[in-house]
């Protein structure tokens, strides 16, 4: 009887990729495995028809010949069939996929190696001088350190781990029930694929034992709350030899008496007397790096902004300087003298609202506009 073109068994063209010739043999031999339907001679002979073609085609070599020569290159060879031909376990089918969920392959799982360390955070809070100009600072860091009496190996000094029996150095078991298996980390070793019978005294087999650690911490000007400096491989060691985590530092600026910061400028309330804001002049105003003077014009007004360039913060990833914007507050007179409360009262008599203060009437007129719409 003629044999099935194998590409035909599986339903593929012969263009297939891999990944889609696998596809295609998992989703067929699903339906017919023996151990889905025992005691059915037909679909065996289907399953193992199926796995005969796959195994061919699987094999790069073996579907280069077949596509040059069809079955007559494996005439005289004896039977084509594959892995599945013998009516092997359902579950092996699909070993990979589980393998992918559990961190094993279908033969038993990958070898177990070492972990790497947790991350840790710690918080540092600046000054905002601190933050803008930069500084080093030295932190001590609690953390779990790699043994030095075992090296890690949590194993007492002239001893050294076991390979674990129960899942032979794999550090994982794997459980069949039917027609399913599933691999789960073994119970013995936990995952680690060796025990420590003779365990090292200093931290107690772990490998690992706690300790705090001083770190100096470079960081760069222009920082604010939030960003994150990281320090590589000074977390904590890995457990099984694995590599150590990193520190993350993260920062956090304190609150300025003066200054507030807004990304890369800085704001401040500068209090101006009425005089200054009447007749103008110059103002002398802080910064982080010194005092400047500001020309204050005549008739300035309360909230009115003053911008003094390249004052502010230099940003850590490049870009112009920030500025410094100064808000004036316009300071009314109090305890005024005899002399001076005669003088103010002067000085009113003689001020024309529309001319000196054309806000006032702009408000009241809105004021008035207001109410009128009302009696409407």
């Amino acid at each position: 009887m003629a044999k099935r073109d194998y590409y035909e068994t599986l339903g593929v063209s012969s263009d297939v990729s891999e990944g889609d010739l696998k596809k295609a043999y998992r989703r067929l031999a699903m339906k017919c495995h023996p151990d889905r339907h025992p005691d059915d001679a037909e679909a065996e002979g289907k399953f193992k028809e199926l796995s005969a073609a796959y195994e061919v085609l699987s094999d790069a070599d073996k579907r280069a010949a077949y596509d040059r020569h069809g079955h007559a290159a494996f005439e005289g060879m004896g039977s084509a069939g594959g892995p599945q031909a013998d009516g092997g376990s359902f579950s092996d089918i699909f070993g990979d996929v589980f393998g992918d969920i559990f961190g094993g392959g279908g033969s038993g799982g990958a070898r177990a190696s070492g972990h790497r360390g947790s991350d840790l955070r710690y918080t540092l809070d600046l000054t905002l001088e601190e933050a803008v100009f930069g500084v080093e600072k030295t932190i001590r860091i609690p953390r779990l350190a790699g043994c030095n009496t075992c090296h890690g190996s949590g194993a007492k000094p002239g001893s050294s781990p076991k390979t674990c029996q129960t899942c032979k150095g794999q550090g994982q078991v794997r459980m069949q029930q039917g027609f399913f298996a599933i691999q789960q980390t073994c119970p013995r070793c936990h995952g680690q694929g060796k025990v420590v019978s003779n365990p090292c005294g200093d931290c107690g087999g772990q490998g690992r034992k706690e300790e705090s650690k001083t770190l100096s911490a470079k960081i760069p000007a222009g920082v604010d709350t939030g960003d994150r400096i990281r320090l590589s491989g000074e977390g904590e060691a890995g457990a099984n030899g694995g590599p150590s985590g990193d520190l993350y530092v993260q920062v956090n600026v304190r609150d300025h008496r003066i200054f507030k910061r807004d990304a890369k400028d800085l704001y401040c309330e500068v209090p101006i007397s009425f005089t200054d804001a009447a007749l103008g002049g110059e103002l002398e105003v802080p910064t982080l790096n010194g005092r400047v003077k500001v020309k204050i014009p005549e008739g300035t007004q309360t909230s009115k902004i003053f911008r003094v360039r390249a004052k502010g913060v230099k940003q850590v990833r490049g870009g112009p300087q920030g500025d410094l914007l100064c808000r004036v507050v316009v300071e009314t007179p109090v305890n005024l003298t005899g002399k001076q409360r005669e003088l103010m009262q002067e000085l009113h008599a003689t001020l024309n609202h529309k001319a000196h203060a054309p806000r006032r009437d702009g408000w009241f007129d809105s004021v008035k506009s207001f109410f009128d719409e009302m009696k409407l």
